[in-house]
């Protein structure tokens, strides 16, 4: 099977990653495997904690500090959890903090003034551009406008935030334009639209199936694994604009085997589980367009107001995306499921930012468990199951999953779709990703999908 190349800019990873890029370098090792002490200090020093346990303890300190809890998130450096807390006169709510192993500090917002803030944000300022999310690093609510938004709007803009009070809000200005990437893991054609698939799962009712960007699934009904071919798979389910941006595309074989993995070109990445963001985490976005990219997770349960309408619940990012990556996956350096491509500004050559559906919450939304029952060959495509997988702590769901191939793969379909020799990068030992030029698309009036 064959890949599209991508420029090498497109798939490097940053200096600062785990990952070593090379022929031989391997993308998933366990080198972030929790490393907990065993003395009797531990109980007030921070525990060094891999992404998913670090996700998993900071749900468990929301519930456990109630209004006390303001927001969390994961030093990849130190490899910590860092918690907000609001003590006031209760010492307790640090102590049970230190406790469980995160390292606290001490803020000044509190969730609900923020989430109160974010809402003043959406009945005052839901203007088309504009996008919001808590920042816990800040401790204030990033709100982020494209180049549309100016004069009277910006000015709106302005004023909101103003309105929220000193220390509340910060303004940052985004050169590109908020658009969902619907154009063209591995591409998947639907009429004149082209997309990505992200993770294969097990429909509710047992047949294989994967999840893409629900701007996707509105678009096109039935979905190819290759332009102009003939279609494999068909929506079930499809959510966009409004709480989220996903849709569950049941494979039209219910023979179809689809494995539990993530496309790079030569290699595949095993995905073993669904896990929620944090931010502050090292995440990898694989897309059908610019193959493989790289960055951290900036806030969550973003707000982000398309010119299609306002979807809720996202994940922001600075990983970089273009047209034809939508729905493509996100995905951590040990093989957990994150989220999926929705959209956002900017391009892989300046940068900007990109928004993603959590994953766990689309699985939950559509009544699907991650990966497939059945193993038998699957290769390169899907992203079925990696056989009994469910473990690792975080999510619970069963194997993991991903390749942005999904449809566009061989999963009994036939192969991969793309076209191209993999080429650009060699990350975790494999040539980096997809991207290129399979052509693609139609207009469809909103600027977002790709034309030859």
């Amino acid at each position: 099977m064959s890949h599209k190349r991508i420029p090498k800019r497109k798939a490097a990873l940053a200096a600062g990653s785990v990952v070593a890029l090379g022929a031989a370098a391997i993308l998933l090792p366990n080198a972030n495997a929790s490393q907990d002490g065993s003395s009797a200090d531990t109980a007030a020093a921070p525990r060094t904690l891999k992404a998913g346990d670090a996700s998993d303890l900071a749900s468990q300190l929301a519930g456990l500090l109630g209004d006390a809890f303001a927001g969390s998130y994961y030093d990849a450096d130190q490899q910590q959890l860092v918690v907000n807390v609001i003590s006031g006169d209760n010492n307790n709510v640090i102590v049970q903090a230190k406790k469980a192993g995160a390292a606290v500090r001490e803020v000044d917002n509190s969730i609900r003034e923020l989430e109160a803030g974010a809402q003043t944000l959406k009945s005052e300022a839901t203007i088309p551009g504009t996008a919001w999310a808590v920042d816990p690093r800040t401790n204030k609510i990033l709100v982020t406008a494209d180049s549309t938004v100016t004069g009277a709007k910006w000015d709106t803009l302005e004023s909101t935030v103003e309105s929220l009070g000193s220390g509340m809000a910060t303004i940052k200005k985004s050169a590109g334009t908020f658009k969902t990437f619907l154009s063209g893991g591995d591409a998947i054609f639907g009429g004149g639209a082209r997309c990505s698939a992200g993770f294969n799962v097990t429909a509710g009712d047992g047949s294989p199936a994967f999840l893409t960007a629900g701007h996707c699934g509105v678009a096109e009904a039935a979905w190819s694994d290759t332009q102009d071919g003939e279609p494999i798979a068909t929506v079930d389910q499809a959510t966009f604009p409004g709480d989220g941006d996903f849709a569950l595309v049941k494979y039209d074989d219910p023979a179809t085997v689809a494995p539990s993995e993530v496309n790079l070109g030569d290699q595949t990445v095993q995905i073993s589980q669904a896990a929620d963001a944090e931010v502050g985490l090292e995440v990898f976005r694989m897309g059908s367009t610019t193959g493989l990219s790289d960055g951290q997770v900036l806030g969550l349960d973003a707000t982000v107001n398309y010119p299609e309408g306002t979807v809720t619940g996202l994940i922001q990012t600075d990983v970089c995306a273009e047209p034809g990556d939508s729905g493509g996956s996100l995905f951590t350096q040990d093989g957990l499921a994150i989220g999926l491509t929705s959209g956002g500004s900017g391009d892989c050559t300046v940068g900007g930012e990109t928004f993603f559906q959590p994953v766990t919450t689309a699985l939950a939304a559509v009544g699907a468990t991650l990966g497939a029952g059945d193993a038998a060959g699957g290769e390169e495509a899907g992203a079925g199951e990696e056989a009994g997988a469910g473990e690792e702590a975080g999510a619970g769901e069963e194997a993991g999953a991903g390749e942005e191939a999904g449809a566009g793969e061989e999963a009994g379909a036939g192969q991969e779709v793309g076209g191209e020799e993999a080429g650009g990068e060699a990350v975790g030992g494999e040539e980096a990703g997809t991207g290129d030029d399979t052509g693609t698309g139609v207009e469809d009036g909103s600027g977002l999908t790709e034309t030859n």
